[in-house]
């Protein structure tokens, strides 16, 4: 989350009456995250979180709205969208398509411990359990095909070895074929920094903005490449999915391979970022070089999936 576009309190006070959640009291700009620009909402009925939307067309927004309603009457703390009478959960507001959402308890943490790693393999699994039923999902709007596209149009523009390296791994990722591998819809984005925690307990999975339909394997490798720095947490990370969602021989035989396609998303997305940065109030720019190094290890080492 960060803040590309700016509101102003009367327009945004107008924006919010037919929600019917009360009067403007108060809103701030949150500095976290990429994509899209976000801001907490209160009013006298309580706290929310507005977001404005960049780079997303409507009928992709209509997409991640109606997942994230979706997975929140299934029992997944995912945040619930405000509709107006007419049912519209996004208006535009300040040019960009807006949407306000309930705002889940609990804050991120930094240092995941085993007990943490469980608890986000089994929502996981859950997520991909509840959206199997949805009607015709967009696919992964970052998969193979974005990686193929972004990567070679990047290639001129890195440095010497980040050319040498990120040529060997798009041709790697091109030769491999997972069609056979669960899919379902992903989140694709569940870092620490998307997950609320009261306590133990997990309070809510945020951000569903590059959700799509997938391999299942390549979600719980993006999990993994962020939270698990040891073979402990990755034990319970697999433990706690494959209990709700048990993991086939041939996700087991791809596991290698799609940690290095997770790797090589993100790194990315990164590199684009640095090359391509977009304006804005308050913008966080995350280090592309921290994946390059897990892009390396991981070519490097390859880990099995534990059992």
């Amino acid at each position: 989350m960060s803040v590309y576009t700016t509101v102003g309190r009367e327009e945004l006070a107008d924006w919010l009456r037919p929600l019917g959640i009360g009067e403007l009291t108060d809103f701030a700009g949150i500095a976290a995250g990429m994509q899209n620009s976000n801001y907490f909402v209160t009013t006298t009925s309580g706290r929310y979180v507005l977001t404005l939307f960049e780079d997303i067309d409507p009928a992709g927004l209509d997409f991640y709205l109606m997942l994230q309603a979706h997975l929140a009457e299934r029992g997944i703390p995912a945040p619930r969208p405000f509709a107006d009478p007419l049912g519209r959960r996004w208006r535009m507001l300040a040019g960009k398509p807006g949407a306000l959402l309930s705002c889940l308890p609990g804050r991120a943490i930094e240092q995941p411990g085993e007990l943490h790693c469980r608890a986000v393999g089994e929502v996981l699994a859950r997520l991909h359990a509840a959206s199997t039923d949805l009607d015709n999902p967009p696919p992964n709007p970052c998969g193979a095909a974005w990686c193929q596209r972004v990567g070679s149009g990047l290639l001129p523009l890195v440095r010497p070895d980040e050319r040498e390296l990120l040529a060997d791994e798009l041709a790697f990722q091109q030769t491999r074929d997972w069609s056979a591998l669960p899919r379902s819809v992903i989140h694709a984005d569940l870092f620490r920094d998307n997950v609320l925690w009261e306590g133990d307990r997990l309070g809510g999975v945020l951000d569903f903005y590059f959700a799509g339909e997938d391999i299942c394997l390549f979600d719980l490798a993006v999990v993994a490449n962020d939270w698990c720095g040891d073979a402990v947490t990755l034990a319970a990370l697999i433990d706690g999915y494959a209990a709700v969602w048990p993991l086939t021989d041939g996700e087991r035989a791809a596991w290698p391979a799609v940690r290095r396609a997770a790797a090589l998303r993100f790194w990315l997305l990164r590199l684009s970022v640095r090359h391509h940065p977009k304006a804005g109030s308050v913008v966080t720019i995350k280090n592309p070089d921290d994946f390059r190094t897990l892009l390396l290890r991981l070519r490097l080492a390859p880990e099995a999936l534990p059992r």
